[in-house]
Protein backbone atom coordinates (compact mmCIF):
# COMPACT_ATOMS: atom_id res chain seq x y z
CA UNK A 1 0.00 0.00 0.00
CA UNK A 2 2.93 2.32 0.68
CA UNK A 3 4.26 1.90 -2.87
CA UNK A 4 0.84 2.73 -4.29
CA UNK A 5 0.76 5.86 -2.17
CA UNK A 6 4.18 6.98 -3.39
CA UNK A 7 3.35 6.25 -7.03
CA UNK A 8 0.13 8.28 -6.86
CA UNK A 9 1.82 11.25 -5.22
CA UNK A 10 4.57 11.28 -7.87
CA UNK A 11 2.06 10.74 -10.69
CA UNK A 12 -0.17 13.48 -9.29
CA UNK A 13 2.70 15.95 -9.25
CA UNK A 14 3.56 15.03 -12.83
CA UNK A 15 -0.05 15.51 -13.96
CA UNK A 16 -0.29 18.93 -12.27
CA UNK A 17 2.97 19.93 -13.98
CA UNK A 18 1.54 18.69 -17.29
CA UNK A 19 -1.58 20.80 -16.72
CA UNK A 20 0.55 23.87 -16.05
CA UNK A 21 2.55 23.18 -19.22
CA UNK A 22 -0.70 22.84 -21.19
CA UNK A 23 -1.83 26.24 -19.94
CA UNK A 24 1.45 27.90 -20.90
CA UNK A 25 1.58 26.21 -24.33
CA UNK A 26 -2.05 26.95 -25.23
CA UNK A 27 -1.17 29.77 -27.68
CA UNK A 28 1.39 27.56 -29.43
CA UNK A 29 -1.05 24.66 -29.65
CA UNK A 30 -3.71 26.99 -31.06
CA UNK A 31 -1.38 28.29 -33.77
CA UNK A 32 -0.23 24.77 -34.63
CA UNK A 33 -3.81 23.48 -34.91
CA UNK A 34 -4.87 26.58 -36.82
CA UNK A 35 -2.13 25.95 -39.38
CA UNK A 36 -3.82 22.66 -40.21
CA UNK A 37 -7.12 24.38 -40.99
CA UNK A 38 -6.01 26.25 -44.12
CA UNK A 39 -8.04 24.15 -46.55
CA UNK A 40 -11.03 23.30 -44.38
CA UNK A 41 -14.37 24.77 -45.48
CA UNK A 42 -15.43 25.86 -41.96
CA UNK A 43 -12.32 26.40 -39.82
CA UNK A 44 -14.05 28.43 -37.10
CA UNK A 45 -16.21 25.53 -35.96
CA UNK A 46 -13.21 23.22 -35.78
CA UNK A 47 -11.17 25.84 -33.93
CA UNK A 48 -13.97 26.23 -31.39
CA UNK A 49 -14.11 22.46 -30.98
CA UNK A 50 -10.33 22.39 -30.51
CA UNK A 51 -10.57 24.95 -27.71
CA UNK A 52 -13.28 22.97 -25.92
CA UNK A 53 -11.27 19.74 -26.14
CA UNK A 54 -8.08 21.51 -25.04
CA UNK A 55 -9.75 23.05 -21.98
CA UNK A 56 -11.22 19.65 -21.07
CA UNK A 57 -7.75 18.07 -21.36
CA UNK A 58 -6.37 20.73 -19.01
CA UNK A 59 -9.18 20.17 -16.51
CA UNK A 60 -8.75 16.38 -16.60
CA UNK A 61 -5.02 16.77 -16.05
CA UNK A 62 -5.47 19.05 -13.04
CA UNK A 63 -8.30 16.96 -11.57
CA UNK A 64 -6.34 13.73 -11.91
CA UNK A 65 -3.23 15.31 -10.43
CA UNK A 66 -4.97 16.87 -7.44
CA UNK A 67 -7.03 13.75 -6.71
CA UNK A 68 -3.90 11.61 -7.05
CA UNK A 69 -1.88 13.73 -4.64
CA UNK A 70 -4.59 14.03 -2.00
CA UNK A 71 -5.71 10.41 -2.44
CA UNK A 72 -2.12 9.22 -2.11
CA UNK A 73 -1.70 11.18 1.09
CA UNK A 74 -4.98 9.95 2.59
CA UNK A 75 -5.19 6.33 1.36
CA UNK A 76 -3.98 4.71 4.57
CA UNK A 77 -6.15 6.74 6.92
CA UNK A 78 -9.65 7.04 5.53
CA UNK A 79 -12.25 5.93 3.05
CA UNK A 80 -12.05 9.35 1.42
CA UNK A 81 -8.56 8.56 0.18
CA UNK A 82 -9.86 5.36 -1.40
CA UNK A 83 -12.61 7.27 -3.18
CA UNK A 84 -10.20 9.91 -4.42
CA UNK A 85 -7.86 7.27 -5.79
CA UNK A 86 -10.70 5.49 -7.56
CA UNK A 87 -11.72 8.76 -9.22
CA UNK A 88 -8.09 9.58 -10.04
CA UNK A 89 -7.51 6.13 -11.50
CA UNK A 90 -10.53 6.48 -13.77
CA UNK A 91 -9.23 9.85 -14.98
CA UNK A 92 -5.70 8.45 -15.38
CA UNK A 93 -6.89 5.85 -17.89
CA UNK A 94 -6.71 8.54 -20.58
CA UNK A 95 -2.94 8.91 -20.15
CA UNK A 96 -0.64 6.53 -22.01
CA UNK A 97 1.22 4.39 -20.77
CA UNK A 98 1.83 5.22 -17.11
CA UNK A 99 -1.71 6.40 -16.41
CA UNK A 100 -3.23 3.22 -17.78
CA UNK A 101 -0.86 0.98 -15.82
CA UNK A 102 -1.30 2.86 -12.55
CA UNK A 103 -5.06 3.27 -13.03
CA UNK A 104 -5.73 -0.39 -13.79
CA UNK A 105 -3.49 -1.57 -10.96
CA UNK A 106 -5.22 0.78 -8.53
CA UNK A 107 -8.68 -0.32 -9.61
CA UNK A 108 -7.77 -4.01 -9.20
CA UNK A 109 -6.11 -3.28 -5.86
CA UNK A 110 -9.01 -1.27 -4.45
CA UNK A 111 -11.71 -3.67 -5.68
CA UNK A 112 -10.40 -7.03 -4.42
CA UNK A 113 -13.80 -8.71 -3.99
CA UNK A 114 -14.90 -7.93 -7.53
CA UNK A 115 -11.55 -9.08 -8.95
CA UNK A 116 -11.74 -12.42 -7.08
CA UNK A 117 -15.25 -13.13 -8.36
CA UNK A 118 -14.19 -12.66 -11.99
CA UNK A 119 -11.31 -15.15 -11.80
Amino acid sequence: MKALRIFWIIYGILRVCAGIAQVFFAPTATVMFGALLGRVPDPFTLMGFFHVVYVLAILVSFACGILGIFGGLAIGNSLAGRGMLIAASLLALSDLPIGIALGVYTLFHLFPAAAKENV
